[in-house]
């Protein structure tokens, strides 16, 4: 029973957690299901005969919908709620997983993954939202690099794993089991979470203005955000950070480290998780020195150089050996955990009603790095090798100069990233307009 100091007070530490912790664990998920074309590559090439363009894709569908969902969660994490959402947002991914784990062509396999997609885009947005109204304003930052590692451990799962576990029961009986595990899922969403600290007696962290609807003008918030600078150099930004990671430790690693290396999938796949683990571990790094030194866009925009830097060196010179290919690959992983400053650095350069659309845009801009160049080295590498015919147990195998040419719009993308980080504002680690700040382009930066 509560107390009444705790009915007038803010929601204890435990409480904002736990609440947090419920979306957080549908990120992982959401991870999971984008990482494991990687590892089961071989299987669905084999199921489903495909090539390198349509093994690109089939995988690249869950992003397209993924990121088409990202500026209307936004908007509805803005005017419905995060609880709904959530809550729909499980339900519907247990379905799309049945749906996937059934399919016996390409067709339905794509449909499959294109609804997988659209349905796990809502956990990234609506848990930063749950964040700004249960937890203090200082710790949004912290969270966000929590859920990056949430993220991350998803990504782990679906590394090492998910190649073990696909080996003993098949990959078509674990997407069933991840269908069960959405259902139970969105049953706890429902029960145990609250849009907002008010709806359990407690005071919000909220910095919203409580008189101010957020029902009524949701394409206003999206035109209104995208008078922002800033709004657009951290959409862009992250694509290419993003990009590279998820391109290569998504989908194309593995190939690569099998082609190139000649690992075998399991050690390929142990290499791919080391880059997501390192990425899980600069989340709340970056964000304590982030926090600690009272900027953002320094410590992102130092992190993709360095990020830059390591991708580089990996796909312009070959023959590494173990150790230094894997602490490249860490490297590469763990610097480009800087992009999770940039929802706190949106966040704090746009007024807080905007908060959950500036979220959607910016995670928008994430995942349109991955869906543009997982289906693009696919076509490249198809497009580079099309003389050659060398095959092992019914893949193609590819040489390191046709990844050489296939890998390099990532490295065009990064570039471009490090320069829009050179041209975005700094928040300084605070709030600097608020709801009754006017926002013409002309001012901003």
């Amino acid at each position: 029973m509560l107390s009444m100091r705790d009915d007038i007070g803010y929601p204890s530490p435990l409480r904002s957690w736990l609440i947090w912790s419920s979306g957080s664990l549908f990120f992982l998920l959401g991870f999971f299901h984008r990482m494991a074309p990687a590892v089961l590559h071989r299987e669905l090439t084999i199921d489903f005969s495909l090539s390198a363009s349509s093994l690109g894709g089939l995988t690249s569908l869950y992003f397209y919908s993924y990121t088409a969902m990202q500026i209307p969660t936004g908007l509805l994490a803005d005017r419905f709620g995060p609880r709904r959402l959530l809550t729909f947002g499980l339900a519907s991914t247990a379905l799309s997983s049945v749906f996937f784990a059934l399919a016996q062509d390409l067709f339905w396999a794509g449909i499959a993954r294109f609804l997988i997609g659209g349905s796990v885009a809502i956990a990234f947005v609506t848990t930063l939202k749950l964040s700004s109204h249960w937890l203090p304003q200082k710790r949004y930052a912290f969270a966000a690099g929590l859920l990056l590692v949430a993220g991350m451990t998803g990504a782990v799962f679906a590394g090492f794993p998910l190649h073990t576990a696909s080996l003993i029961f098949g990959w078509r009986d674990v997407t069933m089991a991840s269908a069960l595990l959405s259902a139970l899922m969105a049953g706890m969403v429902f029960w145990y979470v609250r849009d907002d600290p008010s709806e359990k007696g407690f005071k919000s962290y909220s910095l919203e203005d409580p008189g101010k609807p957020q029902s009524d003008k949701v394409l206003d918030s999206l035109r209104r955000v995208f008078t922002y600078r800033n709004t657009w150099y951290l959409f862009i930004a992250p694509g290419g950070v993003v990009g590279a990671v998820l391109t290569f430790s998504g989908l194309w690693g593995v190939p690569f480290l099998s082609d190139v290396y000649h690992l075998d999938n399991a050690t390929a796949a142990f290499l791919c998780s080391v880059v997501m683990l390192a990425l899980a571990l600069s989340g709340p790094a970056f964000s304590l020195v982030s926090e600690r030194i009272l900027l953002r866009r320094m410590p992102y925009l130092i992190g993709s150089i360095i990020s830059l830097i390591s991708w580089t060196l990996i796909f312009w010179i070959p023959n590494w050996s173990i150790g230094a290919l894997s602490t490249l690959l860490f490297l590469a992983g763990f610097f480009s955990g800087g992009m999770i400053l940039g929802f706190a650095q949106g966040k704090e350069t746009l007024p807080p009603s905007l908060s959950g659309t500036v979220t959607g845009v910016i995670n928008m801009g994430v995942l349109t790095g991955p869906m543009l160049l997982q289906p693009l080295v696919g076509v490249m590498l198809d497009f580079t090798n099309k003389t050659e015919s060398q095959t092992l147990e019914g893949v193609r195998v590819f040489t390191f100069e046709d990844y050489q040419i296939a890998f390099l719009p990532l490295l065009l993308w990064l570039m471009l990233s490090v320069f829009m980080l050179f041209l975005s504002r700094e928040s300084f680690c605070r709030q600097q307009i608020y709801d009754k700040s006017t926002s013409p382009l002309s001012t901003q930066s």
